[in-house]
């Protein structure tokens, strides 16, 4: 079903274009009423990164809930995964992040939680853009139900002890340097406090937000100042988070970019060790290295395959009993613990390895060489050039070219006229040819 305002990961656009204040009351009136369940008093979390657009949302939500009757905790900057932890925890109805994760600060987004602390259904986004578009003054709540706000001042430390507790009692990173990056975005604060109190020595960059700085050159989108700074302060590793903090990239101790692909492989073969790998198995999604899928079967495990984003990979898990996934770009996810992706979480479960092995993270996060991936971008203005005869013959002449050394995989983007066209295989060479033949004949196609 065509859905008008949710995206593949919430409501996402500019601020005050897309993102206005009135359609964050519209969203926070037509969620209230979908969530308003049972006679008991319905109450809404609400956490935020650090964009300035931040407060207008926020307070455009609260409006809203309020006046259909709901009680509204503000939780302020939190990680995407604290606020659906936290939705959970402490029995709201709903949750939501105002976030737009690894974009610029001007861009922001919405993002709505389960009482489960897990993402909504297609079928209950569409119930609430229903809703959003429909004339609700006769459902407001009576003027002695309006809603409460209050904010909440201890959640960082509940999250904080969360995180810790996905590590084993009395865990400790002494004597390991870390440099964590917060993007300046929403883990600010709880990130390099947990991993002080855990024991490591922490330097820190990307932890001065003032509105505008989010993501920007810092983080796990511009990953180079994190390794300037552990090649400046000799730290043993550092720690890349993106702006609402849900995935996270890792370098080394000699400023080398480990990707979740890596990361993916260094958890699943530690709690395959451990006995706590729930199947046989990792998920991710189509983007993963073919270099990975190879690794996993010479250790006797699959890896099972979804569509681009880390909503497919939890629907996957849930569905088929995995308890490890994730994606290239840095989601990793961990359903014993997080119902979403969480970037602080996943660095501790590598950092508890590398305390454990005790050699270098250069070694640690080197579980399998990567075969050679080319992705190219090929920009369209009109129609749908992928049902292109010349492009059709040209995807199957190269996948023919490829044989069984490598795979291709041409997808359009979700958020712009783009198509991507990623190859990869043993021959570098060889996918550098078939990705840019099927790049000439997109182009052609979209002429």
């Amino acid at each position: 079903m065509a859905r008008k305002y949710f995206g593949t990961d919430g409501i996402r656009g500019r601020a005050n274009g897309v993102i206005t204040p009135d359609l964050a009351l519209r969203v926070g009136m037509a969620a209230g009423m979908v969530f308003q369940r049972g006679e008991h008093r319905h109450r809404v979390v609400i956490g935020k990164d650090t964009r300035l657009s931040g407060y207008m949302i926020e307070n455009a939500l609260v409006a809203g809930f309020t006046s259909v009757g709901m009680d509204v905790l503000l939780l302020g900057p939190m990680p995407t995964p604290a606020v659906a932890m936290l939705t959970h925890s402490m029995r709201a109805d709903i949750g939501v992040m105002i976030s737009a994760s690894h974009n610029p600060f001007d861009d922001n987004g919405i993002k709505l939680f389960g009482p489960d602390g897990y993402k909504l259904s297609d079928a209950i986004e569409h119930e609430i853009e229903e809703l959003m578009d429909a004339d609700l003054s006769s459902r407001l709540a009576k003027p002695a139900d309006i809603g409460r706000a209050k904010r909440i001042e201890s959640v960082h430390a509940r999250y904080i002890e969360f995180a810790k507790r996905t590590l084993p009692r009395n865990q400790s990173f002494d004597g390991i340097r870390v440099v964590v990056d917060c993007a300046n975005g929403a883990a600010y604060r709880v990130a390099p406090e947990t991993l002080w109190e855990l024991g490591c020595d922490v330097v820190t960059i990307g932890a001065d937000p003032d509105g505008f700085n989010i993501n920007r050159e810092v983080g796990s989108t511009a990953p180079e100042a994190l390794a300037a700074k552990v090649r400046e302060v000799r730290a043993d590793i550092g720690i890349a988070l993106d702006g609402d903090a849900d995935r996270v990239l890792i370098v080394d101790e000699k400023g080398h970019l480990v990707d979740g692909d890596q990361l993916m492989a260094v958890v699943a073969e530690s709690f395959k060790h451990d006995g706590r790998l729930s199947r046989d198995g990792v998920v991710a999604t189509v983007m993963s290295n073919l270099g990975l899928e190879r690794h996993f079967h010479s250790l006797g495990l699959s890896l099972e395959r979804t569509p681009v984003g880390d909503r497919y990979v939890l629907e996957h898990m849930r569905a088929h009993g995995f308890n490890v996934g994730g994606e290239q770009s840095g989601h990793i996810i961990l359903s014993d613990y997080s119902t979403t992706g969480d970037g602080l979480v996943a660095a501790l479960q590598v950092l508890a390895v590398v305390q454990r092995l005790g050699r270098p993270v250069s070694e640690v996060c080197h579980r399998f060489d990567p075969l050679p991936q080319i992705l190219k971008n090929v920009r369209y203005k009109k129609g749908r050039p992928l049902e292109s005869e010349i492009v059709i013959k040209a995807i199957a002449a190269a996948e023919e070219k490829l044989n069984s050394h490598g795979r291709l995989l041409i997808r359009p983007s979700g958020t712009e006229p783009v198509i991507r066209v990623m190859g990869e295989g043993d021959d570098r060479a060889l996918v550098e040819r078939v990705v840019d033949d099927v790049v000439e004949a997109v182009g052609l196609a979209a002429a």
